[in-house]
């Protein structure tokens, strides 16, 4: 039964027309129904339907819950060996350096920490936050141009709120990460793809949707992307750049992974390429820990105010003593050590799953180039759809994301995302086993019929 496994977590109904985003994400969700919706009888847990439904706004009633939460569901059991999640490894946060850091802000300015803050963010960590910048990347980022915010993810929202009305146009990368799919449709715009491949945006396909579709924004994650891992080169990046600035648009780029980077050569951001039409969106979530929720969106100036207006209404600041205890710990720690740390980590867990999908995969099976990050996007035989495979997979005890909910348009059906950071070397050598039998006996059945 087609994503019965999946579906069967789901509480409330999904129905085809429930997964239409926009125009511009109809044909996704289409293809979504069709995978997803189960048989009623068999697996569908529906809360009865009130009579206030008629209460809730069209927004949120166009948005499905988000695919991969629903997946998380099913791999909490203990012996199923999950490739799904997008979390980093817990077993490398610095607690003991956290538990020192939130008893020192408590002891030396609790009363502080503990009252309601500016909406910009404390200024000692923005100074932080740009110094770094300048240390790391070489960029020149002033400190009243960083809005800290509540995680990455509130910046999709502060965007969404401050540019978008309906029915404008976006563009996005395709595949693309699914939280910001997700969060910019609840502003329904016209969603509009560039197909991402190997080296970066397709820039033949970019120069006509920004010439033909004059999008507002590029959202881009051009450092070990989300889901596919890959980097853009310096080459694309510069012809991305270069066209950026021939049309009226901006130019998001989200940097969750940049400072995991395992090889190669760091490149050039687009704030130092294209730097009036680029947003910058950081968070210390893959870096420190990401429950405390902080993040930060580096905006111009006719953009920073309208930014922080829109976040005075919707939670006045973010988590105040939380920036008090990152402050502290940034500055009380090396932020590097730690750095090489989580990277010494995921990169031999990365060559572990690589090293294990050789040995256990068909030969005609792709794995995309990545230098870092969390993700390997994996391209199976094209008879067999990622989400057969995973019902397939869940029967044996291994999970991973099918690459379906990823893509806007022009979706392949036979792709997946594998994490590598949070399963140890062992596991990872048996669930890449487990996942290639699965794929071993979907290939065999389609000759037996």
């Amino acid at each position: 039964m087609r994503g019965s496994l999946c579906i069967n977590y789901i509480e409330t109904p999904i129905s085809r027309e429930s997964l239409y985003f926009s125009d511009g994400l109809s044909r996704r969700n289409e293809v979504l129904a069709v995978e997803l919706l189960p048989h009623k009888n068999n697996c569908w847990k529906a809360k009865e339907e009130s009579s206030l439904d008629n209460l809730l706004s069209n927004r949120i009633k166009s948005v499905p819950k988000s695919f991969i939460r629903e997946i998380l569901k099913v791999t909490t059991q203990p012996d199923v060996i999950s490739f799904a999640g997008g979390l980093p490894n817990s077993e490398l946060f610095p607690v003991s350096q956290i538990e020192t850091a939130c008893c020192d802000v408590l002891k030396n300015n609790g009363p502080k920490a503990l009252q309601y803050s500016s909406t910009e963010g404390d200024a000692d960590l923005r100074q932080w936050i740009s110094n770094r910048y300048k240390s790391q990347q070489g960029l020149q980022v002033n400190p009243d141009n960083i809005l800290i915010t509540n995680g990455s993810q509130q910046t999709f929202d502060l965007i969404g709120k401050v540019l978008l009305n309906e029915g404008d146009n976006i563009a996005i990368e395709n595949p693309g990460y699914l939280g910001a799919i997700q969060s910019f449709a609840l502003f329904q715009p016209k969603m509009h793809t560039v197909e991402l491949n190997e080296d970066g945006l397709n820039l033949e396909e970019l120069d006509q949707v920004l010439a033909s579709k004059q999008p507002k924004l590029l959202y881009s994650v051009p450092n070990f992307q989300n889901p596919t891992g890959i980097s853009y080169s310096q080459a694309n990046r510069e012809a991305v750049a270069n066209i950026i600035k021939q049309h009226n648009t901006l130019l998001v780029q989200d940097d969750p992974y940049g400072a995991l980077r395992f090889s190669g050569t760091p490149r050039s951001s687009f704030y130092e390429l294209a730097p009036e039409n680029t947003l910058l969106l950081g968070t210390f979530s893959k870096i420190v820990v990401p429950s405390f929720r902080l993040g930060w969106i580096v905006a111009p100036d006719w953009l920073i105010e309208p930014l922080t207006i829109a976040k005075q209404a919707a939670d006045l600041h973010t988590n105040y003593f939380s920036q008090q205890v990152m402050l502290k710990y940034l500055t009380e720690n090396s932020l590097d050590d730690h750095i090489a740390t989580i990277i010494e980590h995921y990169a031999r867990h990365k060559e572990a799953m690589i090293s294990a999908i050789e040995k256990h995969f068909p030969k005609e099976v792709h794995v995309a180039p990545s230098e870092g990050g969390m993700f390997l996007w994996v391209t199976i035989p094209d008879h067999i759809s990622s989400m057969d495979l995973f019902d397939e997979a869940i029967q044996n005890k291994v999970a991973f994301v099918p690459g379906i909910p990823f893509y806007v348009d022009k979706i392949q059906q036979n792709t997946m995302r594998l994490s590598f950071v949070t399963v140890n070397e062992e596991k990872i050598e048996e669930g890449i086993k487990r996942l290639g039998q699965c794929i071993a006996k979907m290939s065999n059945a389609r000759y037996v019929c």
